[in-house]
């Protein structure tokens, strides 16, 4: 067989917001499929028993036929390269550990071209996730060999290294489950959770609540146990220690067996328990030593250690640690034993994705330790039957949430408030959670702020627990969304305008407004950057701004194909036209393949499909294809136009439906048979003003459309009458710096 040229790809393009394509982001691809635009998958020798072998799973696929294995009887059929590509790609994020279910493909007007699209949660995951299912393609059709598995893992490498880490994804998802939207600030795990002024923020399992005092509070661990034990939480006795022969000092003081551990260390790590020998004591130091600034030397509380998560000063999950045991088979040295019968367990692992971690010797000084109090390092070799302890406490993955007793969970809650913390993770040894810690001189032997969250969200053993629900839940009431009002301008036809005066109406209700068109940036009635801002980074900069209680952004066609909107739902969504494919096609559009007026229609319904089910979509009653994509909007519809008796605002006032429209030189407000409500005289000089219209000349129909569409738009937002019809007197229409 004759090998197959490349298929090219042109341009690759992130969808960042809510595009023609989904609400969602999304990773846009043109491709040229060059000479295999000839070459359905049914004609290539060999390529469908291939693709098939490599990717068993596509059987899943449903593709447009709807049912299990609709897309290979697709591949039998024949279907084109492109269409191939994408349920590649789709399968190989499903395969590492991103499922994705949507995609599409779509021709171009250029014969070979097309445009595929995938959703893309990460743009990097992504892109690795195209350049493997590429090659993969390449590969079947070539008949040419493919390691899947590889780059399924380039592929998961990419996630580790460039998504949400899995306790901030636990928030986040909550989040989004009830609506609340958000924005990622950082490459790391700093995410804004809402818009505006409505928003908070989270990094792990920290947030904008939590006290920079209280984190430096319980960085010091006897600085906790100090203040614990003045409010009578349990506290195991202990003394911070500057020596090896110190450490000894204060265990004989305390009283054998104690813990030596690092005063501000974290994770376990560098902890050592039940100390009796002087040598034990003195190299424990060490190992301490060389994991936080100073070390202390506490008494040794018996029991398993327990991490109890608080959320809001509740307790919302628990989870008990165990001890870690090999036993020898008198062949192999004590690092095979580990890898034989501890890393083995499918839970362990060196992604953040797995409950437990890979045990590696080399790196785990403190077991090292541990080892030697019995003898042995990692090259001997235990007897037949000998059980060696490897981790005496640790591995908290086992859930005991419905076991914590009453007084447990005051205890740990106190702990948490008397530290300052509104998210904790309580770190306590006690034998029976189930019990009062007193009646077992149980302690609490840490607090820790920006606990880990992945122990609740996936234990080893038990019930995973809703743990990014608790915290979203605490940083938002049941009542609130996370949002602010935002209202997106659609259209081509005096958008800017629009825009500004919208955005000066809700100034006057006492709104702190952000606003970006193509007159600049404004916060308030300030300009701050002049010049072209409807665009998505403007949009995405005023809903960062926590100063922020409501935005207005305008929209054209060329950003949302671009981009996407800025925002993912929005309270009033106002399209004023379908105007901008016309000979000659404006190059901006032209390169997205938009030729003919139709495809306009696709394009700017993405405005009205991001409306709130409680926000009003304001249409222009004026265009009929406008009329028909009220039907798109979830939320109510606002119909303008200059003609009072326009059939479409007379059927949609009888249906009980909202419309602005102009009654002798009036604009009034018009709602289900009532009384209409005048709000503006377009024989004013306000009016003129506005439309930069001569006092001797009539106004445009244009003009009163893009003035009617504001007024529409302020009404949407509870704004009086009274009040629109003086924000039209006030408004100047050239913008101040």
């Amino acid at each position: 067989m004759t090998k197959k040229n490349d298929i090219a790809l042109l341009r690759i393009n992130y969808l960042r917001g809510p595009n023609i394509w989904t609400y969602r982001s999304v990773l846009e691809v043109w491709l040229d499929l060059g000479e295999l635009e000839d070459c359905p998958s049914n004609t290539l020798p060999g390529f469908n028993d291939r693709l098939t072998a490599w990717l068993p799973a596509l059987i899943e696929h449903h593709c447009g036929v709807g049912e299990r294995g609709g897309f290979l009887q697709r591949l039998q059929e024949g279907t084109w390269c492109g269409h191939v590509l994408e349920h590649i790609v789709i399968e190989l994020l499903n395969l590492a550990g991103m499922p994705t279910g949507f995609g599409q493909t779509r021709s171009t007007s250029r014969r070979g071209v097309y445009r595929m699209v995938f959703r893309a949660r990460d743009e990097q995951v992504a892109r690795v996730a195209l350049q493997q299912g590429h090659a993969l393609i390449m590969a079947a059709i070539n008949d040419e060999p493919f390691d899947v598995k590889a780059a399924v893992e380039l592929v998961r490498e990419q996630i580790d290294d460039c998504y949400l880490g899995p306790s901030t994804a636990s928030i986040v998802n909550a989040a989004t489950d009830r609506g609340i939207p958000h924005i990622r600030l950082n490459e790391g795990n700093l995410v804004q959770l809402g818009y505006g002024a409505a928003q908070r923020r989270i990094w792990t399992a920290e947030t904008d609540k939590t006290s920079a005092i209280a984190e430096g509070i319980a960085g010091n661990k006897d600085l906790t146990k100090t203040l614990l034990k003045a409010c009578g939480v349990p506290v195991p006795e202990g003394e911070v220690v500057d020596s090896p022969e110190a450490a000894w000092d204060a265990a004989e003081d305390i009283g054998v067996p104690v813990v030596v551990k690092p005063l501000d260390g974290n994770h376990g790590r560098g902890v050592s328990l039940e100390l009796t020998e002087r040598a034990d004591i003195e190299a424990a130091y060490k190992v301490a030593e060389a994991e936080g600034s100073d070390v202390i030397v506490e008494r040794f509380i018996p029991g398993d250690e327990h991490r109890v998560l608080v959320v809001g000063g509740k307790v919302v999950a628990a989870a008990r640690g165990e001890s870690l045991w090999i036993v020898g088979n008198g062949r192999d040295p004590v690092t095979k034993l580990i890898d034989d019968q501890l890393n083995s367990d499918p839970r362990r692992g060196e992604a953040e994705e797995f409950p437990l971690e890979t045990i590696i010797l080399e790196r785990e000084p403190t077991m090292r330790l541990l080892l030697e109090r019995q003898g042995l390092d990692g090259s001997s070799v235990p007897a037949e039957g000998q059980r060696v302890l490897v981790q005496r406490n640790g591995n908290v993955a086992i859930d005991c949430t419905d076991d914590v007793h009453p007084d447990v969970a005051y205890q740990c809650g106190l702990a948490a408030r008397v530290v300052g913390l509104d998210i904790a993770g309580i770190d306590l040894v006690v034998q029976d959670i189930s019990k009062p810690l007193a009646a077992q001189r149980g302690a609490i032997v840490e607090v820790n702020a920006g606990p880990g969250l992945l122990m609740h969200l996936k234990p080893a053993e038990g019930l995973p627990r809703p743990v990014g629900k608790a915290i979203a839940d605490h940083l938002f009431d049941e009542t609130e969304t996370g949002r602010v009002p935002i209202v997106g301008v659609a259209g081509s036809v005096g958008t800017s305008q629009i825009a500004r005066l919208i955005a000066w109406l809700l100034h006057l209700s006492g709104k702190h407004v952000g606003l970006a068109c193509r007159d600049g940036l404004f916060l308030g009635t300030r300009r701050v950057e002049a010049g072209e801002r409807a665009h998505f980074a403007a949009g995405q900069r005023l809903l960062m701004n926590r100063e922020v209680n409501a935005v207005v952004l305008e929209n054209g066609a060329a950003s949302i194909l671009n981009d996407g909107l800025a925002y993912d739902r929005c309270a009033v969504g106002v399209v004023t036209d379908l105007l901008g494919a016309e000979p000659p096609v404006a190059p901006a559009l032209a390169e997205h393949d938009i030729h003919e007026p139709e495809q306009m229609f696709k394009v700017l319904r993405t405005q009205i499909d991001v409306v709130l089910a409680d926000g009003v979509g304001v249409l222009n009653a004026a265009d009929p294809s406008l009329v028909e994509m009220a039907d798109l909007c979830d939320g109510e519809v606002i119909f303008y136009d200059t003609d009072h008796a326009n059939p479409v605002l007379v059927a949609h006032r009888a249906k009980g439906g909202r419309t602005v429209s102009v009654d002798g030189h009036h604009v009034v407000l018009g709602h289900n048979g009532h009384v209409m409500v005048p709000c503006a005289d377009l024989n004013g000089a306000a009016a003129r003003r506005l439309a930069s219209t001569a006092a001797d000349q009539p106004l445009s129909g244009a003009s009163v459309r893009s003035l009617l569409a504001a007024v529409a738009a302020a009404w949407a937002l509870g704004i009086s009458p009274e009040l629109i019809g003086a924000g039209l007197e006030t408004f100047d229409p050239a913008p101040k710096s």
